[in-house]
């Protein structure tokens, strides 16, 4: 429910604050004084499209807050599924429009979309006003309403036609695929077939591109690597460019080292070691003499590799990027060919296995339709009976079910609310009235039937009273007051019946300030105390004029508005 509501620069509303309650609240004040500012705020903060003169006059921005409570556990979960965090179990809605046109949405502090916005709201505030596209016109929310009623053998069924309706859609994509669509199948499998000739001829390995590389690398260095190794052979055996080898200077240091340890035996391991690097420089030559074959290479080699490396780059390039990825694509090939190929066999069993699951799905929805058309019967004379106490006694409301011909997860019924209003007139669907007293009253008896069913738990209703009086006055406020020992109720009245009724009680005037040597007219909202209710009871019941009958009136409208509700 909502617990407060704080508006600013709204229209004639500089700045108001509000706490709601449970049960039954209403709001009344003088025609013009602003009560359809609050309302019109309230729908801001839900989301929907402000008028143009939303902003009050000379302000920068308008801002509209409220605090919602939440107990209800599926409410919660739906929440949650929507990622806003319930879990504690309030929410605070904020919206902020700027003199520009920009606004800005929030719940929680976190910033969000208008969609987000009016989507979450939807699970917590229902507004009835006297010409807006309600909730409840919509044929979708006439479906959920008249599902919720059946209780959870429907959820249930629905669960098992959800299952249903993923294996058929699952099992007409594989019959499509095997199927195809005249030429266009066998066009797909000549194309699938030379993808996998394609990639069977590049033959990719594990490692190849790599070592082509290397190997291409080091053939495009064949000249430094000849020219090189030839100059180090030089250096270690002598020729054009260097008069003495490294060998030839190791075997004068290795003479000149002999002498020494005939004269000092201590210093023969550095003879040893000459020896030793002799040896080692000789296998290095070797290895350099064995290098210098090697690179006498294929002049065609290069090109080769060239043309090889490219074949790969091309291959990966087109069903990599990495050769895991192509032989996965391989892999996915043939089993596609290889399934058209056979396809015949798995086409009957798939054919097989869609007229099964249809005979389910139709199954499962004929005792949806069951179901809804016996609640949508019982709901009917109820809604009916409740119409004939507001002073409707000619209405019909029926609840019509008819079957479609596509299935959805909902089942294959449309479900409307039908209403004739008056004798001689033709049933229609309830979006089609036109008449603002009659569809308030239609609203409310449908609320009061449904309040169960729909687990809205704030209902908001807009001078619910137009065109009634009377009896009919006094049976609205009962309804009203039935309804909002389940749901937390708005109402905006102009009926001391109703008003009699409210838990709690607003007052909603305007008047003038004095405010920067300038006169502005404000709207202000004010809870009213047990007098300041009395009062007001007798201004709905004797107009301006407030005697202390009117005054004893109101206090005896309201005694027994109490005792009626405690009794009830």
């Amino acid at each position: 429910m909502i617990t407060s509501l704080s508006i600013q620069n709204v229209a004639l509303i500089d700045q108001v604050r509000a706490v709601f309650a449970p049960g039954l609240n209403v709001l009344t004040g003088e025609t013009g004084a602003g009560k359809s500012i609050v309302v019109d705020s309230i729908n801001f903060l839900l989301g929907e499209r402000p008028a143009r003169d939303f902003i009050r006059a000379g302000a920068d921005f308008a801002a509209v807050e409220g605090m919602v409570e939440i107990e209800d556990a599926d409410i919660i979960e739906a929440l949650n599924r929507l990622g806003i965090d319930a879990s504690g179990g309030q929410l605070l809605l904020e919206r902020v429009m700027q003199s520009g046109g920009k606004s800005g949405c929030r719940i929680n502090g976190r910033i969000v979309a208008v969609g987000m916005l009016k989507e979450v709201s939807s699970l917590l505030v229902d507004v009835h006003g006297q010409h807006e596209h309600q909730s409840l016109l919509d044929s979708a929310k006439q479906m959920a309403l008249l599902d919720q009623f059946c209780g959870e053998e429907m959820a249930e069924k629905k669960t098992i036609l959800a299952d249903f309706l993923n294996r058929y859609r699952e099992n007409g994509r594989k019959l499509k695929a095997l199927a195809g669509v005249g030429n266009q199948r066998n066009e797909q499998l000549e194309f699938w077939r030379s993808q996998i000739q394609e990639i069977e001829a590049a033959a990719l390995k594990d490692g190849e591109e790599e070592t082509l590389t290397a190997r291409r690398n080091r053939l495009g260095g064949l000249e430094t690597l000849s020219e090189n190794t030839r100059k180090a052979l030089s250096y270690l055996y002598g020729g054009a460019e260097s008069q003495y080898s490294a060998l030839d200077q190791v075997g004068h240091a290795m003479g000149c080292v002999a002498e020494i340890t005939k004269y000092d035996p201590a210093k023969e391991a550095l003879l040893v070691n000459l020896n030793d690097a002799t040896a080692l420089l000789s296998d290095i030559a070797a290895d350099l003499r064995n290098y210098i074959d090697e690179l006498d290479t294929d002049p065609q080699e290069l090109e080769r590799i060239e043309s090889r490396l490219d074949v790969i780059y091309r291959t990966k390039k087109k069903f990599g990027p990495t050769l895991e990825n192509v032989r996965k694509k391989y892999e996915t090939l043939t089993q596609h060919v290889f399934a058209i190929e056979n396809s015949g066999a798995e086409i009957a069993r798939l054919t097989a296995v869609k007229r099964t699951l249809t005979q389910e799905i139709t199954r499962v929805c004929n005792a949806l339709s069951a179901k809804r058309t016996a609640q949508a019967t019982q709901i009917s004379a109820d809604i009916c009976d409740v119409l004939r106490d507001l002073g409707m006694p000619n209405a019909r409301f029926e609840i019509t079910v008819m079957r479609k011909s596509a299935f959805t997860p909902d089942g294959n019924d449309q479900v409307d609310f039908m209403i004739s209003p008056n004798p001689g007139e033709a049933i229609k669907p309830l979006k089609r009235i036109a008449s603002g007293g009659e569809m308030s009253r239609i609203m409310l008896a449908i609320k009061t039937v449904l309040a169960d069913a729909d687990r809205v738990p704030t209902v908001i209703f807009d001078e619910v009273d137009a065109g009634v009086s009377g009896r009919t006055a006094q049976q609205v406020a009962e309804k009203l007051a039935a309804i909002s020992r389940r749901r937390q109720i708005l109402c905006i009245t102009h009926l001391p019946q109703i008003a009699a009724m409210a838990d709690t009680h607003f007052h909603i005037e305007k008047n003038a300030r004095e405010t920067d040597g300038e006169t502005r007219t404000i709207t202000s909202v004010q809870a009213l105390d047990p007098e300041g209710i009395t009062h007001e009871l007798a201004r709905l019941t004797g107009g301006a004029l407030i005697t202390d009958a009117t005054l004893k009136a109101a206090r005896e409208m309201k005694e027994q508005a109490t005792g009626l509700k405690q009794t009830k």
